[in-house]
């Protein structure tokens, strides 16, 4: 047994008794009773962890329009903090009590479709009805484990380079950087009296593996391969920006709202961000002049995929269960949905029709990024491999090793996670 799966394990055993914040909600009646009783209505319970107001309201919306559409399927919606919502679902493995539906962050869908928990859906996904070919491939992508789906995607973003443009004016700067070079440059003439001329998360934690991705998608590198010679590229770039004092060294310490403070209040003038917090920086400063461009590249454009997945828990009234799926899918509800939730549409159709989308000269370019936008993996132990990856991070930017011996230590943390150590 691997460390991952001890730990899981270890994790159900411990919290197993306590387990009553969601669980004991869900119906868990299985297929079975539908079998027999496919005259009584069936009763549904979908988990997620939207903790915004809106989006809690949005939510219940779709389940009291799901419900008032048919007289068959009843979906209740229940909320728990995402952290733990994925503790009470491999509790639920163990204790059976899951709920019928859950909406996973997209790292996690390869996680538990690996622990068994999760329906395979690749038949229903590739039926027509479902415009699978109309996905931008990371979303879709990050639904796969061993090559089956299991989930469907809801929602997306990603991430993007802002820029402060009155900063680039007064340092003679007449274009945004597109390139790693240009990014170098532009940062370090823009790097004077308190201010940085970059700015992003290099937390130790997933959110670090977040930003981190482009850096290393666009170098050519890969997560299981961190010492080669493209993600070693990767470490030292970001390195020597903090050597040259053009990223703060403090980024090790940032979250991504912290970044966007430092944006807002001019101490920063390009930070690494997602749409999430266009309108924090309008509101913190709203006679602020941004705009927003793709990450700029080495080799290839690039960018990291947000946004979350719906899953059917297995065994659990799967049919009835897809049912609603494909009502919170089809078109008319979709982009209602995902324009009150801030999301980008996971279908490249949509997002490209979506005229307010369109128009909006900031979200346009987060729209664009979209076709660059890679999964998190995806992989069934991706929580280690990240752990891997943000631990080199911090060990590269604080100097405690070189570029190349902090990858080439999280090379060998990756492979004995490849071996199942």
């Amino acid at each position: 047994m691997g460390k991952y799966w001890k730990v899981i394990t270890c994790i159900a055993l411990v919290v197993f008794t306590t387990m009553l914040v969601i669980g004991c909600g869900s119906n868990t009646a299985k297929n079975a009773s539908t079998e027999g009783k496919k005259s009584e209505k069936v009763n549904l319970t979908l988990w997620h962890y939207y903790d915004g107001a809106l989006q809690q309201k949005t939510m219940e919306e779709l389940a009291q329009k799901f419900n008032a559409s048919q007289d068959k399927i009843t979906v209740k919606m229940e909320y728990a903090p995402r952290a733990e919502l994925l503790k009470q679902l491999t509790i639920g493995l163990v204790a059976d009590k899951l709920p019928d539906i859950v909406i996973l962050d997209n790292p996690d869908t390869p996680s538990f479709a690996a622990m068994g928990i999760l329906a395979d859906v690749t038949d229903k996904v590739n039926a027509p009805e479902i415009k699978k070919d109309a996905y931008y491939p990371g979303p879709l992508k990050s639904n796969l484990y061993n090559n089956k789906y299991y989930g469907v995607p809801l929602g997306s973003n990603d991430i993007a380079l802002y820029y402060n443009e009155d900063m680039f004016k007064a340092a003679g700067i007449t274009a945004p950087p597109q390139t790693w070079d240009e990014l170098q440059v532009a940062a370090k003439k823009l790097s004077k009296d308190g201010v940085y001329g970059f700015a992003m998360c290099d937390l130790k934690n997933e959110e670090g593996t977040f930003q981190f991705l482009p850096w290393l998608i666009s170098s050519g590198g890969n997560y299981d391969k961190l010492d080669s010679a493209e993600s070693i590229k990767a470490f030292q770039f970001l390195t020597t920006l903090v050597n040259d004092g053009s990223l703060s060294k403090e980024s090790i310490n940032w979250t991504q709202a912290d970044v966007e403070k430092q944006f807002a209040t001019g101490k920063a003038a390009m930070m690494i961000n997602g749409p999430w917090n266009v309108a924090p920086v309008k509101a913190d400063a709203p006679n602020l002049k941004f705009s927003v461009v793709k990450i700029p590249k080495d080799k290839v454009w690039a960018s990291c995929l947000g946004g979350e997945n719906f899953s059917i828990i297995k065994g659990h009234h799967e049919a009835e269960a897809w049912e609603f799926v494909k009502f919170a899918l089809s078109e008319g509800n979709l982009s209602a949905m995902l324009d009150l939730m801030g999301y980008i549409p996971s279908r490249k159709d949509l997002a490209e029709s979506n005229q307010k989308l369109k128009n909006d000269p900031i979200m346009s370019v987060f729209v664009d990024e979209m076709q660059y936008a890679m999964p998190r993996g995806p992989h069934a132990k991706w929580p280690e491999y990240s752990e891997a990856i943000y631990t080199a991070l911090q060990e590269s930017l604080t100097s405690q090793k070189t570029p190349e011996q902090a990858a080439r230590d999280a090379q060998v943390k990756a492979e004995k996670i490849l071996k199942g150590n």
